[in-house]
């Protein structure tokens, strides 16, 4: 199915840009999921819930990132877990992505779109969705906190607009002008 839905992108792509050469084309390489745990230290059972609703989220086990330094103003210390991070590759993404497409961004209340002004220099792209309910897999039952879910998509592209174009045709909702 992914095969089939990469060349189906592929050739609406190439029919846009004009460009032959099919690895000249933008394409989507990672995406990449942040979970902040800012009340990991204080309790075990938060950081495992953490942990269970990522990984229903992602469909993988996510990586423990913890502070690598002690800052003061922050009342950090080292060593002291941060967030949790996924990277999401292949046929993971794609379905990660078909997923927050159709089902999670239009859950979202008064939703009109995300901003076109998200993209960095490179031509990736970051979202933040401030409630992980939103997402059908997590079991409201044993939510103990609302935390937000940082999404970021890299992309192979060699200009915004290129970026833009491949978001568009996946069917990312873009805010209308």
């Amino acid at each position: 199915m992914m095969s089939e839905y990469i060349k189906e992108i592929n050739e609406k792509m190439t029919k846009s840009l004009g460009k032959v050469n099919p690895n000249a084309l933008p394409k989507l390489t990672k995406v990449v999921l942040n979970y902040r745990v800012a009340d990991g230290r204080d309790s075990q059972e938060n950081l495992a819930a953490a942990e269970k609703e990522l990984m229903a989220i992602s469909g993988q086990k996510p990586r423990l990132s913890k502070a690598k330094k002690s800052i003061a103003a922050f009342k950090l210390r080292e060593g002291e877990p941060l967030a949790y991070s996924v990277t999401l590759r292949g046929t993971r993404m794609y379905d990660f992505i078909y997923k927050l497409f159709n089902i999670v961004l239009p859950r979202l209340r008064d939703f009109k779109g995300l901003p076109q002004t998200s993209f960095d220099n490179q031509g990736n792209y970051s979202l933040t969705i401030r409630d992980q309910t939103y997402f059908p897999e997590v079991n409201l039952d044993l939510v103990n906190k609302i935390r937000s879910v940082q999404v970021t998509m890299s992309i192979s592209a060699s200009s915004i607009e290129e970026s833009k174009m491949l978001l568009s045709t996946l069917g990312f909702p873009f805010e209308k002008n």
